[in-house]
């Protein structure tokens, strides 16, 4: 294995579902300017997601839009004009 590959903060973050309000701690070295108090009444970074396995359709089996740049009303106002 080589030596010196591996990131130096590679520590334990809490992810949290933005669309379902879930979190789960898991271990990351990803950068985060939020903080929050996990369970344990430690203090871990805080990763917002917009999809995790609490909201993807493939694990949930519902089917959800998610649409937090406008994508969808871009798309209908674009081709609202061929509907007639």
């Amino acid at each position: 294995m080589k030596k010196d590959i591996h990131p130096g903060n590679y520590r334990l973050v809490v992810f949290k579902d933005i669309s379902t309000d879930e979190s789960f701690l898991g271990k990351s070295c990803v950068n985060s300017k939020e903080t929050v108090t996990w369970e344990d009444g430690k203090e871990y970074p805080l990763v917002k997601m917009e999809i995790s396995a609490y909201s993807h359709p493939f694990f949930t089996g519902k089917m959800k839009f998610v649409d937090t740049a406008g994508r969808i009303d871009k798309f209908n106002k674009k081709f609202s004009k061929f509907s007639k």
